[in-house]
């Protein structure tokens, strides 16, 4: 598979092109071809079977980010998203920190966890400790489920008991069964084994049980990834290394303590992570919800990622949030452009999967806030941008690039100024 992730003028390539670098770095076949380039790679008869009153399909750019290097790893990274400069951003990141030897990454075990919402009750601190005696019970039960996943080595491990004897509605006990879900996301798993053991629950508290479902706030597992830039890598024609990382930090520290700034900055991070959890086929959206209730746990929303100078002068930058991923189950195993995408990445589990992606969302992070401390976010942003405000204002073909680089080159990025420069060309 992919032996370098270095993907010289890339962007200066035709899509084909392209392509055929892809191929090549990561020995992919010509049906392979055919599913990128050629409409319909999911079909409407397997679209039928994945959601409800299917009317067609919504097509989205795949990228590539190039460059990276995890864990001494070079790693094609693809990306399905529609907005622009975000794959160029993280690539540029990607790049500047393979000079100081890219992004090192760990995980913890997939661990999810399924809650039991017991009501009705009057002893809720009694209730917790039967259920902790009953414990073996319940985790027996619970695996009764799924042998295939205790086979691989999965299973629910253990119990929690939250009390909450105060809520609204009288005291409540919610019991989370700790799952370790192996390469699944674990959702389906988790949810079948908390309806299999409600009955149980019930007969060991005398209460009833009221919901029972995963929850989104994956904080057993999680994906951490770490970078390290010296400012000599950091320093530009306009800037020293010293001067681009005092910036990063007054940046960091902007979001660290301001919940306004933070939810900007964390989208910023999201931005890397979400294309890449699109592109396997993954849930974006539980992705998203515990990585911001994770941002949230210590009572005050906050940046995911933390930025530091080390003792030589050096920035280091670190991300630790729940990635929730799988590489089996769900449209990861049923969408043929998410199973394309895991071969090109060439990953071998679902938290190796996750800590590219962590390093993905801490590379994004890192050129957002380097160019709010130097340049501004408008500059590089806006000049890519400029494609699509050419495409909106009808340029075909070579006019695209034509247009885009004089609205660039004036600083003015508007359809009605995009409309002017088309006609003038075409004038000629």
């Amino acid at each position: 598979m992919a032996t370098d992730s270095r993907l010289p003028q890339f962007r200066a390539l035709s899509p084909a092109q392209r392509w055929d670098v892809i191929a090549k770095a990561c020995q992919l076949s010509d049906e392979d071809r055919a599913l990128l380039t050629q409409p319909g790679a999911l079909p409407s008869s397997v679209a039928d079977g994945m959601i409800e009153n299917v009317i067609g399909t919504f097509e989205l750019p795949l990228g590539v980010a190039g460059n990276f290097q995890v864990n001494g790893r070079d790693v094609l990274v693809p990306l399905a998203v529609e907005e622009p400069s975000i794959i160029a951003a993280a690539s540029y990141m990607a790049k500047l920190a393979r000079e100081d030897g890219g992004f090192q990454t760990s995980s913890t075990q997939p661990l999810m966890r399924a809650q039991v919402q017991i009501v009705g009750i009057q002893d809720p601190y009694g209730v917790r400790l039967a259920l902790y005696q009953a414990r073996a019970r319940i985790l027996e039960l619970a695996n009764s489920r799924d042998k295939v996943l205790i086979g691989l080595g999965g299973g629910c491990k253990d119990i929690e008991v939250h009390v909450f004897p105060d809520s609204p509605r009288g005291p409540m006990v919610v019991m989370h069964l700790i799952v370790d879900v192996r390469d699944a996301m674990g959702a389906n798993t988790v949810n079948t084994m908390a309806e299999s053991v409600s009955p149980l629950v019930e007969q060991i508290t005398g209460g009833s049980v009221r919901l029972r479902i995963l929850s989104n706030l994956a904080d057993l597992r999680l994906a951490r990834a770490r970078v390290r830039l010296t400012p000599q890598t950091l320093k530009t024609a306009e800037r020293s290394g010293e001067e681009i990382i005092e910036g990063v930090l007054d940046a960091y520290t902007f979001a660290a303590i301001d919940p306004y700034r933070a939810a900007t900055h964390n989208k910023g991070i999201m931005n890397g992570i979400d294309p890449v959890i699109v592109a396997t086929g993954n849930d974006w959206r539980a992705v998203e919800a515990g990585a911001h209730a994770y941002a949230s746990r210590h009572g005050r929303y906050t940046s995911l990622t933390t930025w530091e100078k080390d003792g030589t002068g050096a920035l280091v930058g670190t991300i630790e949030l729940p990635m929730p991923v799988g590489l089996v189950g769900g449209a990861t195993k049923t969408h043929p452009l998410a199973r394309l995408a895991l071969r090109i990445m060439d990953v071998k589990s679902a938290q190796e999967l996750g800590e590219i992606a962590a390093a993905v969302g801490l590379a994004q992070n890192l050129g957002a806030l380097r160019a709010l401390a130097t340049e501004g976010i408008q500059r590089g942003h806006m000049a890519l941008h400029a494609r699509n405000i050419a495409l909106v204002a009808g340029a075909v073909g070579e006019e695209v690039d034509q247009v885009a680089k004089r609205l660039a080159a004036e600083h003015d990025v508007r359809t009605d100024r995009a409309l002017e420069v088309l006609a003038e060309l075409r004038q000629r």
